[in-house]
C-alpha cells in the first residue's frame, strides 16, 4: 500500500460553495471535477476510489488534494476574517483553477511593434518602395532594413496589424 493520502478538510462555509459548483452545468468542467475531488477527499475517500468514480487518473486526484491542503492556511485566514461569501467563493475558485503558465517570452518589444505599426501608417513611397500599398512581406522587409527587428515573418506583421489599426493602415494594406 502506498503512502497515506493528504488529509483534506472542508468547513461548512466552504462546502456551501463547493457543492453547488460540483453540480453546476455551466461551470467549466475542470472546476466541477476539482470541486468533486475536494468533496470526496473531505469524506475520506482514497485517491484510487475517487479516480475510478470520476474516470480520471490517481495523479490528478493527488494533485488537487495536495493543492487544497496547501491552500488551507489561506482558506482559514479568510474564514477568520469573516470574508463574504463572494470573496470566499473567489478564493476557492482561484485555488481550483489552473496556475498561469509561463509560455515563451515575447520575441518583439512593445517599441518594436509600435515602430512596425508606425511604418505601416507611412506611404510606401516615403521609404522608396515602388508600390502604392503596403503588403505584409514588404513591411517585414522594410522593418528589417530599418533595423527595427532582426527578423520577422510577413504573417507576424499581419497579426500585429490585425490587432491595431491606424487611419490608413487597414485601407492601405493589400
Amino acid at each position: 500500500m502506498g503512502t497515506p493520502s493528504v488529509t483534506v478538510t472542508v468547513t461548512t462555509r466552504e462546502r456551501e460553495i463547493l457543492e453547488p459548483l460540483a453540480r453546476a452545468k455551466t461551470a467549466p468542467q475542470r472546476l466541477v471535477e476539482r470541486c468533486r475531488i475536494v468533496l470526496l477527499s473531505a469524506e475520506g475517500r482514497a485517491n484510487e476510489a475517487q479516480a475510478d468514480e470520476l474516470g480520471i487518473d490517481r495523479q490528478r486526484v493527488r494533485r488537487w488534494r495536495h493543492r487544497w491542503a496547501k491552500a488551507r492556511p489561506a482558506l482559514a485566514a479568510a474564514e477568520k476574517r469573516e470574508a463574504s461569501g463572494k470573496d470566499l467563493e473567489k478564493l476557492i475558485i482561484g485555488i481550483l483553477m489552473d496556475d498561469d503558465r509561463s509560455g515563451a517570452p515575447p520575441k518583439f518589444t512593445p517599441e518594436q511593434i509600435t515602430a512596425i505599426i508606425a511604418l505601416a501608417c507611412e506611404h510606401p513611397s516615403q521609404s522608396g518602395v515602388p508600390v502604392s500599398h503596403w503588403t505584409p512581406p514588404e513591411l517585414a522587409r522594410e522593418a528589417i532594413k530599418r533595423g527595427i527587428v532582426e527578423s520577422i515573418s510577413p504573417r507576424q506583421v499581419d497579426r500585429f496589424l490585425a490587432k491595431r489599426t491606424c487611419d490608413r493602415t487597414r485601407a492601405s494594406i493589400g
